[in-house]
């Protein structure tokens, strides 16, 4: 297995600067020097995505994209709300043009200045915050001073965060990873055997350092309590703003344990909250159903015998300190030490239908049933009068199982711990789901695939190396808040607030290649938008009414449906999981982008957190691979840059500037290596082939455009300079080729990124453009002056759809009986809007409309209800909807709105 190296990496401006000057890019990540702005930019008119005021934030951090040539790499920008009071605000640049001008800006917010509906983003100096945030370096620790917390992040040992503190109040200690691993997952074992492991850090860097946002990045593994295994590589990072008292902590672990033997049993975030006040003032909070709220105090004073006072039980209620008990009816005072203190509780949410809380005076001592619900809001409290610590977890019901647990309120040290995977749920179980069934050589496998459509192989359905990240918060209290306080943090935990810029305005930027804002101004426009709603709605429903949730299943849909028992086929081979294919992820972010719809965001924030880490390989020899299709998201055989590719991630990327997901698209630039270790067609190779690094047999369907994605990215973001020049080197070459992208594949060198010359061949297959080779060459063209590359591009897009006639006559070759035709009406339209070829237009609305291997114009275009006793719940059914088939319905939808709209037909 060749070891797949990592470049040191140029993180460009990006993480160098920490207000809002905006640096250059690296000159050699530029295809020309920067210009002089060729129009001042306009102001950019921001709101919240989920409309109107968020009630609780910790701070946000979003995207805008500019025109190209009008921001240069000089310019300041400045925030401030619609009626002009100024916002202190951080801005760093995350994407460049060619011309060196800046694409992609980067915004940070804090909460000194209350949160807005609208704002206006515009050039001019950024004001500063009253007390800017700071980061201070030792060499024992990072501390970072909000102006109202200070947090300290150690460089070594098992604790992450030493402490979190709120003016002379200590909030918390001790915050540490936790794992439990246990040597089994099988029903009722005689013996478990349980191992326990906690964090120490293997590096901390600080990636910003303020004035508004601070960010610190802590890489280690999880080692045993006793002996020294190491295992499940982390990468935490910890967020904090100028002005808030709360901290955003981005948790990613990649497994790479034995499948076979290493389960785990528990895997959580744990911090120590020192108590201070009286029992009957410390109280604990958990987030409900709704808006709900549990809230009890540890030693409670309700509902006794004996009453101790209206304003006594009516403050401990609100969670205010109550009036000194010399003040309450004696009865009650004498008696407190005979009122049990329950110091433990747990909230666990073990499926996405169910959670119950329950507590305990002390360990040792059985468990009361508090209440159950059906869906947690994901955040807990515990603390008093004076202060206390709330914590929380994005998604928690629908990465299911997960728990909140409350320990030791009742003495001098709380413990409080957010399991990612609850400790009381059965343990993570990794293992393949059949045992091969004698598919022991490819001929086999092929059998198998003809009537399952899995393409298995012996070895490969393994998960080591795929990874999950999980979004945490906290916050440091100077008391505990009220019920409605704390229904709004939680809000703010379920869905953490963003800004965006509006779909005009994404559009006028010219970024993300072919797509329009939603246009209803025609009975034939009005039709297709309604078509395009009803399919993102419908898959969207099915997430909730097929139960599309759990750990490792959030963020995907299914592949195809079964009518006959009226479900999707979660356990049939190729045909469950989605796992990207036929690209649901970019259909979904451009009806964002055209939409502005948050549900539409959501949808497709969670598929772009799932299909980036699960499906994905982060270790091992699939490294930068990612899986096919399947009943497991790790099971198929078949690992493929188209998988993995950078296009799913680079949405998500500029439009919120999240790092981990950069993390990601990064890891990508070395990904032409894996044809060194893995040969995606070696089951169905007829001819002798070795890999060679200066021959490596690289297709120019999913193999490129997944290279391509990977490199245009680098490129846009400054980085490193070797990036840019593969991928000018491999468009040049592709256009070098007698026929060009209809070739196939060619021979790739490694060292120059160049593909050799070759003989004439025609080898044209029909997903070779539907995982991202028509946005990448369509931004590649825009973005470059290389009309030989686009010619041979062009050629491709007329060609696919067109007679064999027309095929012969510009390639020597027929290309076959061709799938997929609807989806590539898209590159016909393309054609049609380079060239100004009416007659391809005309032909681009018929192919869409005819809808081969898609949805014809008269598809039924709703759905039924199915209920009992044919199903096991009532759900909505549309057994001619495919997975495939809406994600390349959508996108020819929409590239074809774009491109040749006006050639569409008014009735």
């Amino acid at each position: 297995m060749p070891t797949l190296p990592r470049r040191t990496l140029l993180l460009g401006a990006a993480l160098a600067g920490a207000a809002s000057q905006l640096p250059a890019p690296s000159r050699s990540a530029a295809a020309a020097p920067a210009r002089t702005a060729t129009a001042a930019p306009a102001d950019v008119p921001l709101r919240w995505l989920d409309g109107g005021t968020p009630a609780a934030l910790a701070g946000a951090t979003w995207g805008v994209p500019w025109p190209r040539g009008t921001l240069t790499r000089e310019a300041e920008l400045s925030l401030s709300t619609v009626d002009g009071t100024p916002v202190p605000v951080q801005s760093w640049p995350t994407g460049f043009w060619p011309d060196g001008s800046v694409k992609w800006t980067a915004h940070a917010i804090g909460t000194e200045v209350p949160p807005a509906e609208r704002y206006a983003l515009r050039p001019g100096p950024a004001a500063a915050p009253a007390t800017p945030l700071r980061v201070t370096e030792t060499a024992k620790a990072i501390d970072v001073d909000t102006g109202v917390i200070r947090c300290r992040i150690a460089r070594r040992g098992p604790v992450l965060v030493p402490s979190i503190a709120r003016g002379d109040r200590t909030t918390a200690t001790n915050g540490t990873l936790v794992c439990l691993r246990t040597d089994t997952a099988d029903d009722a074992p005689a013996v478990v055997r349980t191992e326990r492991f906690t964090s120490t850090i293997r590096a901390v860097t600080v990636e910003q350092r303020g004035p508004v946002r601070a960010v610190i990045r802590v890489e280690g593994r999880h080692r045993a309590e006793r002996g020294h295994r190491e295992w499940l590589p982390f990468t935490i990072r910890l967020y904090l703003y100028a002005g808030s008292d709360g901290i955003r902590m981005v948790h990613t672990f990649v497994f790479d344990g034995d499948e076979q033997k290493d389960f785990i049993g528990g895997l959580g975030v744990r911090f120590q909250v020192p108590m201070a006040d009286a029992p009957h003032d410390r109280h604990i909070r958990f987030a409900g159903d709704g808006d709900g709220v549990l809230g009890e105090a540890v030693r409670g004073i309700t509902g006794l015998r004996r009453d101790p006072g209206a304003a006594a039980r009516e403050a401990q209620i609100a969670g205010r300190a109550t009036p000194d008990p010399a003040t309450w009816d004696a009865r009650v005072t004498s008696r407190l030490h005979l009122i049990p203190a329950w110091g433990d509780y747990s909230l666990r949410q073990l499926s996405d239908g169910c959670f119950d809380v329950r507590k305990r005076t002390s360990a040792g001592h059985g468990w009361v049933q508090v209440d159950t619900g059906r869906r947690a809001g994901g955040l807990g409290y515990v603390g008093g009068v004076s202060g206390g610590l709330a914590f929380g977890m994005k998604d928690f019901w629908q990465l299911h199982p997960t728990q909140l647990d409350v320990r030791g309120a009742a003495g001098d040290t709380a413990e409080v711990t957010a399991w990612l995977w609850s400790p009381d749920a059965t343990p993570m179980d990794l293992r393949f789901y059949h045992d091969g069934m004698g598919q022991d050589t490819y001929a086999e496998q092929l059998e198998g695939l003809e009537i399952t459509y899995e393409d298995y192989e012996p070895g490969f359905g393994s998960p080591y190396g795929i990874a999950r990240t999980t979004e945490l918060s906290l916050w440091a209290l100077d008391a505990t808040p009220t019920a409605d306080r704390f229904a709004q943090l939680a809000a703010a935990v379920r869905t953490p607030p963003l800004i965006v810029a509006p779909p005009e305005h994404l559009h006028a930027a010219g970024v993300f290649g072919d797509w329009s804002p939603v246009d209803r101004g025609t009975p034939a426009r009005r039709e297709i938008e309604d078509r395009l709603d009803f399919l993102v709605d419908f898959h969207r429903h099915q997430v909730e009414q097929r139960s599309w949730y759990g750990f490792w299943n959030y963020g995907d849909i299914m592949h195809s449906y079964d009518p006959d028992r009226h479900v999707w086929r979660y356990d049939v081979g190729g045909y469950a999981w989605a796992n990207s294919e036929l690209s649901p992820d970019l259909w979904l972010w451009y009806q964002y982008l055209r939409s502005g719809r948050a549900d539409v965001f959501r949808f497709a924030e969670a598929m772009t957190r799932h299909t980036g880490e699960v499906d994905v390989y982060h270790l091992g020899k699939y490294r930068d691979l990612g899986t096919r299709h399947g009943v497991l998201h790790w099971a198929d055989s078949a690992k493929q840059l188209r998988i993995s590719t950078a296009v799913y991630r680079r949405f998500y990327y500029f439009l919120t500037a999240d790092e981990r997901t950069g993390d990601l698209m990064r890891d990508l630039v070395d990904s032409d290596r894996t044809f060194l270790v893995l040969d995606p067609i070696r089951k169905i190779r007829t001819e002798p082939y070795e890999p060679d690094p200066h021959a490596l047999s690289v297709g120019t369907g999913t193999d490129w455009s997944g290279l391509a994605a990977a490199w245009l990215t680098e490129w846009e973001r400054g980085g490193d300079p070797i990036a840019r020049t593969k991928l000018l080197n491999t468009a040049r070459t592709i256009a070098a080729m007698p026929n060009g992208f209809i070739q196939g594949s060619g021979l790739y060198d490694l060292d120059t990124g160049e593909f050799a010359p070759a003989a004439p061949v025609v080898s044209v297959g029909s997903l070779g453009a539907v995982f991202g080779l028509v946005e990448m060459c369509s931004e590649l063209i825009d973005l470059i002056d290389m009309p030989e590359f686009t010619d041979t591009w062009l050629q491709y897009c007329r060609l696919y759809n067109g007679t064999a006639a027309q095929q012969i006559a510009e390639t020597g070759s027929s290309f076959g009986n061709l799938n997929l035709r609807q989806a590539h009406s898209r590159l016909t339209a393309y054609a049609a809007a380079k060239t100004g070829n009416a007659t391809l237009a005309a032909r681009a609305w018929q192919e869409f409309y005819t809808g081969h291997a898609g949805y014809p114009r008269n598809a039924p275009w709703r759905s039924t209800r199915v209920e009992g006793p044919a199903v096991l719940k009532p759900v909505d059914e549309a057994s001619f909807v495919s997975t495939n088939a809406s994600a390349q319905y959508g996108l020819a939808a929409i590239q074809c709105l774009a491109l040749v709209g006006d050639h569409l037909a008014q009735s």
